[in-house]
């Protein structure tokens, strides 16, 4: 059976959700957590991708990103798994499988869309009872510690997304390649 491919426009934004492999709480370890938000923000700010939200779970990822101009969201995605990874293995020691295989991905449509998205991952820590207020939560944008990109002027004048053709993969699980 073949791969699935993610279908995805350039200069379009995604809510992403990545997981750890086989569900294992390897973010709820402030260091690992602190790692992998070093990592997002290191190819961000090297311009692999515009990083509008974000939040770390203990075993999973959710992101608001738009892929820079020389980036495929399957680019993106595997720095930030494998930067991680890699990190995590030389700061912290072991050789576990930190990520599973894949991820899932939305294509943000308009702003509406995009607020509904941010809320979701800021509320994702209070609705799993990590915290009380979404910026209690450490390791989230909601907080306000960290710098991140604005959302998108496409999305603030109104414009839509692209619709894909029927048939086009997004959303589907796929590897990161």
């Amino acid at each position: 059976m073949g791969r699935l491919q993610h279908k995805t426009v350039a200069g379009c934004t995604y809510f992403v959700t990545t997981k750890t492999c086989q569900n294992r709480v390897i973010f709820q370890v402030p260091e690992n957590a602190e790692i992998l938000i070093r990592c997002m923000r290191g190819y961000r700010d090297r311009g692999a991708y515009r990083l509008h939200e974000f939040v770390v779970m203990p075993n999973h990822l959710h992101l608001l990103l738009t892929p820079g101009d020389e980036t495929s969201l399957e680019k993106a995605i595997q720095l930030i798994k494998g930067g991680s990874s890699y990190q995590i293995h030389q700061q912290r020691g072991g050789k576990t499988l930190i990520w599973s295989s894949g991820f899932h991905e939305a294509t943000i449509r308009d702003s509406e869309d995009f607020e509904a998205r941010r809320r979701y991952i800021h509320m994702n820590p209070v609705e799993a009872g990590l915290a009380l207020r979404p910026e209690d939560w450490p390791w989230t944008s909601a907080n306000g510690t960290f710098t991140l990109d604005p959302s998108p002027t496409r999305l603030s004048s109104g414009a839509k997304a692209p619709f894909l053709r029927k048939g086009d993969n997004v959303g589907a699980k796929a590897p990161t390649p």
